[in-house]
């Protein structure tokens, strides 16, 4: 008799052996859920304990000060300030980034360019995504120098008639990391809005050519429906990577002049590693965590709907 047909004849075996199916899959899955806890969830734990405790590491007997710190936190000047800045620095760069992606992407979608041509740009464009951060902030830093090259040519085109201080202006130094980090982020979604136009049938746009429409009411109406799905992931993901950006802003600007370059991420390096507050630094990086689930959330529900 089988293994099977044995523990059918027996109804405690035969419970048994649908108790081990349902644990073997968890077995498979324990050395992920292992390194998920070391490595994720432990983390998150301890700074969701630190955040409620008295300033620790630095305390020898921290004490539980619930949400003293959040009170804190939330209504210091210079967190809003870094939480302003976060948001435009963020935004902007989500906006931007959609549009010189899906621009780049149309372009060497098109027919009318020859593939040489095509292959050549699509490598000067995805150029951008090859560095790292922090070699992009040092290329960056030399080019915006006042006696870097973009001042050079300006001063050459007649553009300005002295040099622009782009990283220590108050003026110009968040709309300089803006930019920075607009050219080094859009290849993202070039690529990736690249894929999904060339995934769009031809007959789509055939069908609608046929009906009458012309080339803005193709793209209305097929190409971004057809890409709506995409376009909405990109832009949860890349709200939450930029959000968190660190490298590129503390290798520039460091957060200065003052405070007009200061984010969220800065902020929370500086508490911990200037000042020592680990308290309040866990208490910010909370704030930047559920500002991060709050859009996750948005996008693991996104996904499930595409799923179903």
């Amino acid at each position: 008799m089988s293994v099977d047909g044995r523990f059918a004849a027996n109804p405690k075996t035969n419970n048994l052996y649908r108790i081990w199916k349902r644990v073997i899959p968890y077995g498979y899955l324990s050395p992920t859920i292992l390194l998920l806890a070391v490595l994720s969830f432990l983390p998150i734990g301890m700074v969701v304990y630190y955040s409620v405790m008295d300033n620790v590491i630095m305390n020898q007997n921290p004490v539980f000060v619930g949400a003293a710190n959040y009170v804190k936190i939330l209504t210091d000047g210079v967190f809003q300030t870094a939480l302003g800045n976060t948001l435009y620095f963020t935004l902007m760069s989500v906006v931007v980034h959609l549009i010189l992606g899906l621009t780049f992407a149309m372009l060497l979608n098109s027919k009318l360019v020859s593939p040489f041509t095509r292959s050549v740009f699509r490598v000067v464009y995805i150029l951008p995504w090859v560095f790292t951060a922090s070699i992009i902030a040092i290329l960056w830093r030399l080019m915006l120098n006042p006696n870097g090259v973009i001042n050079y040519l300006l001063e050459w085109s007649g553009l300005v008639s002295q040099k622009i201080e782009w990283l220590s202006s108050r003026q110009l130094a968040l709309h300089a990391v803006t930019f920075i980090n607009i050219w080094s982020g859009y290849p993202f979604y070039m690529v990736s809005l690249l894929a999904g136009l060339q995934g769009i049938p031809d007959e789509i746009y055939e069908a609608g050519t046929i009906d009458g429409a012309n080339g803005p009411q193709l793209f209305r109406y097929v190409t971004l429906p057809q890409l709506r799905p995409i376009i909405i992931s990109l832009a949860m993901l890349d709200f939450i990577w930029t959000m968190q950006q660190f490298t590129l802003i503390w290798m520039t600007t460091g957060g200065g002049p003052g405070r007009v370059t200061e984010m969220l991420s800065t902020f929370t390096y500086k508490l911990a590693f200037s000042t020592y507050e680990f308290s309040l630094a866990s208490t910010s990086a909370m704030v930047i965590l559920v500002l991060s689930m709050f859009v996750a959330l948005f996008y693991v529900r996104r996904q499930r709907a595409s799923d179903a």
